[in-house]
């Protein structure tokens, strides 16, 4: 089992900038606000070497102001509980708090390797300060400053010291190849739910509060043996309705999500019509040319006496881009038709990396054009097209040859791309469509 280094402390040390720091990606939000981490954040990353899961956690001491103190408090609980080593982390300006004595408590009873780290400690200068947190118990304090980036080596080096002898089993299982799964959609439609519901644990935190998830929140889980990723993001509202920096990183990190899944998970409730927040991230989608799911949750809740195929036909006509997408009805709350949407991504996972031969891709083409020719360029010429190869998965990447790609039009280009669709080994992905003559030509799919 991968190893977890778990950042602890009370709000406001900067656990979330050391975080990133380590990682060395702005993976989770800094923000002066109080509370803004809720869930675990957990990143899969190389130390000199050697692979760690690092860990993110929730202020302690917090009283969150939607009435979440208890769920994020068990969040922090469950990060004790699984943590190989602590980073307690200390804010070296504001010097020992009553608010660190009661983390310091709470650490101990881990019974796990502790490192003190004695953040925000900008310049040296600050360093003799650092020396009064000893008092706390954990042996000689560590000062590093994440935000001017002063002694991550010896921070490295000091988790290393701390960590336990790598295992074998640790070492054959720490790069097992995954799925990425982002779950995306609006507020309150049962993303984190969902994701509890494959983790088999509250692993994000759920509530009917708008907004309870900030950050984008991975979570491992395992099928038949094999080890996957859902990227749990927030739920997001209308631009016009972003009033706080929250809402603008929760928005941006929900993009990243989607850039970095291999299949996409789109959210609807089944009891609210499909809104513009919907439509803009299909269009991130579509623009990241990533495969999805059109998943409709509490079905059981709302659904009643409207049909599946009224729901489908209502997604077919609203995006109408994405025709080849499946859909799959499930209640997350109850897990019923969790597994089969699993099912659903992997099959899409697997027909985005398939590669067609080129003889068959060519003899497609062929037939395609035998059916319906080409238009023809400005000069009344007949366009040919000589050639096709697959030049990338995931998406399948479809380079023609023609003499004349500028006069290649939108809907033929489109006429193309259903062929391959229905005819090569790629039914429910998306697909690029290249076409390359003498002028440069851009992507279509």
């Amino acid at each position: 089992m991968t190893p977890q280094v778990v950042i602890i402390g009370r709000p406001n040390v900067g656990k979330s900038s050391l975080f990133n720091w380590l990682v060395e990606r702005r993976i989770a939000i800094e923000d002066p606000t109080e509370g803004v981490t809720r869930d675990r954040l957990v990143q899969r990353i190389e130390l000199d070497g050697r692979v760690i899961d690092l860990v993110d956690t929730g202020g302690m001491g917090f009283d969150d102001p939607d009435g979440l103190t208890a769920q994020i408090d068990r969040q922090i609980e469950a990060g004790l509980a699984h943590a190989a080593v602590v980073l307690f982390v200390v804010d070296v300006r504001t010097g020992v708090l009553p608010a660190d004595i009661e983390v310091a408590r709470r650490v101990r009873k881990a019974g796990c390797p502790v490192l003190l780290v004695v953040n925000k400690a900008d310049t040296p200068h600050l360093d003799p300060q650092a020396l009064e947190f000893a008092a706390l118990g954990f042996g000689a304090p560590l000062a590093v400053s994440a935000k001017q980036q002063r002694n991550r080596g010896p921070l490295v080096d000091a988790i290393f010291e701390r960590l336990p002898v790598q295992t074998v089993d640790e070492a054959e299982t720490a790069d097992l190849p995954e799925m990425k799964l982002a779950m995306v959609g609006r507020r309150n439609v049962g993303k984190s739910t969902f994701v509890n519901s494959l983790a088999h644990e509250e692993r994000v935190i759920t509530s009917p509060v708008a907004g309870t998830t900030r950050d984008s929140v991975d979570v491992r889980f395992e099928v038949d043996g094999r080890a996957f990723l859902a990227i749990d993001t927030p739920g997001l509202r209308r631009t016009k309705s972003r009033t706080s920096d929250i809402d603008f990183y929760s928005f941006h990190r929900a993009q990243r999500s989607i850039r970095r899944a291999d299949v996409v998970l789109l959210f609807f409730d089944a009891s609210e019509p499909i809104s513009k927040v919907d439509k803009q991230l299909a269009e991130t989608i579509t623009e990241a040319a990533k495969p999805v799911v059109f998943v409709v949750n509490k079905w059981d809740l709302y659904a009643a006496g409207v049909e599946k195929r009224e729901w489908d036909e209502y997604l077919r006509d609203t995006f109408r881009t994405m025709p080849w997408a499946p859909v799959a009805f499930v209640t997350a709350l109850k897990g019923r038709n969790v597994m089969a949407v699993i099912d659903t991504a992997q099959r899409l996972y697997r027909q985005s990396r398939e590669r067609a031969p080129t003889a068959r891709l060519n003899t497609v083409l062929r037939q395609a054009v035998d059916i319906n020719q080409p238009p023809a360029d400005s000069r009344g010429r007949p366009v040919r097209l000589y050639f096709a190869t697959q030049v990338e998965v995931a998406p399948p990447t479809i380079m023609i040859s023609a003499s004349a790609p500028r006069s290649v039009s939108e809907p033929y280009r489109r006429y193309l791309l259903n062929v391959f669709r229905r005819e090569l080994p790629y039914h429910e992905v998306p697909i690029r469509l290249y076409l390359r003559g003498k002028t440069e030509d851009k992507p279509g799919g």
